[in-house]
């Protein structure tokens, strides 16, 4: 593994250092916050080891600005903060993991290969698209053939579900559950009469059916086949 180690303390930093290179892994030490968040973004590494006490810009500071930097290499906190608002502070700056000092490096060595062995983190798309139908969910705005669709709350909350299965049947309980919360049937029209007005908005204006009733199970978003 390529292994990048932010951490000021020299002692710390020769001992962890030491270990991995040991251990058959390349590690490159920087003492500076800003100095490893420079080169987080210029190089690839599979692991990043980030102490939060750094000169320069803390820890936090540096997993935030990498995570901003779409930088997805997994990130092991190793601190002498260790309270349990300080971990949670920890993961949601944009750590995997948390190892509070004193460590014993056999334990620090496993948590990072057990980091490196998690399948890399995809981008969660932002555009969905179906043939010519898309759905932007920064904007929350759909378009078709690029003509700006005006879409209800529920409606689109209800069309992302049918993209997202694109191809699938998305059963009735299905778009219950993910489109109203319903863990149980209501007994009410309420999937029928959405599905008709969604269907009246990216449908009927145009030439090619999208939006597909499957009888007696539910419903199938797909281009023409």
């Amino acid at each position: 593994m390529r292994i990048l180690l932010i951490e000021d303390d020299r002692r710390t930093a020769d001992f962890v250092s030491k270990g991995f290179a040991q251990a058959g892994h390349s590690c490159d030490v920087f003492a500076d916050g800003r100095d490893g968040l420079f080169q987080s973004q210029s190089d690839a590494y599979d692991v990043m080891v980030v102490d939060r006490m750094l000169p320069g810009l803390d820890g936090l500071s540096v997993v935030r600005a990498a995570r901003a930097a779409h930088v997805r290499t997994p990130v092991l906190f190793l601190t002498a903060v260790g309270g349990v608002d300080d971990r949670v502070e920890g993961l949601e700056a944009g750590g995997d993991d948390y190892l509070v000092k004193p460590f014993a490096f056999s334990e620090l060595l496993a948590r990072v290969n057990a980091l490196a062995r998690r399948p890399p983190v995809q981008e969660q798309k932002t555009v969905l698209k179906v043939a010519d139908l898309e759905l932007d969910l920064i904007r929350r705005e759909a378009r078709r053939a690029g003509q700006v669709i005006e879409l209800q709350p529920r409606e689109f909350t209800l069309l992302e579900v049918l993209m997202r299965g694109e191809g699938r049947v998305v059963t009735r309980t299905m778009l219950l559950e993910h489109v109203w919360d319903f863990h149980f049937d209501p007994k009410t029209s309420v999937v029928e009469t959405h599905v008709s007005r969604l269907r009246a908005k990216i449908d009927k204006p145009f030439a090619v059916q999208l939006l597909h009733t499957i009888r007696n199970t539910g419903y199938s978003l797909h281009a023409p086949r």
